[in-house]
């Protein structure tokens, strides 16, 4: 007698689904967390600068550009610690790792804010940073889990839109209260949201299509050789996360530094300018979320890796305007790209291998951010220029959309029909229809 579907014991979550609200607080609470070494930089850099040549980047920051990309370079790369994290929730559960990882993560932000130096706030901060990258992958990767196709790319793009709201709330606490509360004040307030996350714990569930894989009789070891025969969509997806974090580890990293030290906008102003950012991320989700099921995965991304870059260079061109502009725009674009890359990293790997994809994809991410947070911290120092250094590392990378076209399209189609098997080794059954719970 055959072995059933797996997909027959499946009852897919909407995209509103109280469970899929929790990963989504869950992912508010990483970005709270990580966000805030972003927010808070300028501050740092004058809290721990010294005395510099008039002219330079080190005169109006506080730290040189080389310092300030080395810094971020070594928080950046502690996130590498996210894919074998990422990884054992392909042996422990999606569930678990969350809630522990997250609970971690945000202490070790907290303890951050007690930092004597530079240095020692770089180290204590990139030891939370992996358990929170961890976290943002696996939030994902959960909300894809319990979703049908038609909610697949919603449900992300709700958890993306979680981060950015996290992400939103530290940049405007800094902006508004920096003189009240300063980097320190900013990073002791990670107790909340750990706080509040010991609330998520009886509504974040388990994944189905996780206790579904638990079945197999045999299991792979996490992270290490896990893709087997889909090592060429691999590999196209870790080289295009890795160029997508080229630009947004400069474009995103650098921004409040350059608002703050180089055009001086004012905190309002540059709480506005983040409350514009959130306006436009939520259009950008809206637009993603709509287009990845109407026009496909691989254009939608293709469009945003443009958009991030173009809107990046504008960003840092010089000016107020072209800031503010470039700012707002390029958060629409890079959230125009999430829904539809979270969406194919749902859907083209099995369920038993997908939570150390997306480690792997973590690290890709960490290591086109430092590169691009060196290549571009280099580039300033040359030249005291943001904008001719924007435009040096931005522009190449964005060639690499073209990539997506050589991954299968996913729109419509649920992992299954995409990898093959429903399982480590049964077959799956062709095109069925996903069912709402």
């Amino acid at each position: 007698m055959p072995e059933p579907d797996d997909r027959s014991q499946l009852q897919f979550r909407r995209w509103t689904d109280p469970a899929i609200l929790a990963v989504a607080a869950a992912a508010v609470a990483s970005g709270i967390g990580q966000f805030g070494v972003v927010a808070a930089l300028g501050s740092v850099a004058k809290a721990f600068g010294h005395a510099a040549p008039s002219g330079s980047i080190a005169a109006q920051a506080g730290l040189s550009g080389t310092q300030l990309g080395a810094g971020l370079a070594v928080i950046r790369l502690a996130s590498l610690g996210g894919l074998p994290l990422a990884g054992l929730a392909d042996r422990y559960g999606r569930r678990r790792m969350i809630l522990v990882m997250l609970t971690v993560g945000l202490a070790l932000t907290a303890v951050t804010a007690a930092a004597p130096g530079y240095w020692w706030f770089v180290g204590v901060f990139a030891l939370g940073r992996p358990l929170l990258s961890a976290t943002n992958a696996l939030t994902q990767i959960t909300a894809g889990e319990e979703t049908g196709a038609p909610d697949r790319a919603k449900a992300v793009a709700l958890v993306s839109a979680g981060y950015g709201v996290g992400a939103g709330i530290t940049a405007i606490l800094h902006s508004l209260f920096v003189k009240t509360l300063g980097f320190r004040g900013l990073l002791a307030l990670a107790v909340v949201p750990l706080v509040l996350v010991q609330l998520l714990r009886p509504v974040v569930v388990e994944s189905q299509r996780y206790q579904v894989s638990t079945n197999e009789p045999e299991r792979p070891l996490p992270v290490f050789g896990v893709v087997g025969e889909r090592l060429g969509r691999f590999w196209i997806l870790i080289a295009v996360t890795f160029l997508i974090s080229v630009i947004t580890g400069p474009a995103n990293t650098f921004v409040f530094l350059f608002a703050q030290s180089f055009v001086h906008l004012s905190g309002v102003a540059t709480a506005l300018m983040v409350v514009g950012a959130g306006v436009g991320g939520l259009a950008g989700l809206l637009t993603g979320r709509y287009m990845a099921d109407r026009v496909g995965r691989r254009a939608t991304a293709a469009v945003g890796m443009i958009g991030l870059a173009a809107w990046g260079v504008v960003a840092y061109s010089g000016g107020r305007t072209a800031l503010v502009l470039g700012y707002i725009l390029g958060v629409f674009a890079g959230s125009v790209l999430a829904p539809a890359v979270g969406a194919l990293v749902n859907e083209l790997f099995r369920t038993d291998v997908r939570a150390s994809v997306a480690g792997w994809v973590v690290a890709a991410g960490v290591l086109g951010a430092v590169t691009g947070l060196l290549a571009f911290g280099a580039v300033a120092d040359v030249g005291n220029r943001f904008g001719y250094s924007a435009a040096v590392v931005f522009l190449p990378a964005a060639l690499g959309a073209g990539l997506f076209f050589l991954l299968p399209e996913s729109r419509g189609l649920e992992p299954e029909d995409l990898t093959g098997t429903t399982g480590r080794h049964r077959p799956a059954t062709r095109s069925r229809r996903s069912r709402r719970g």
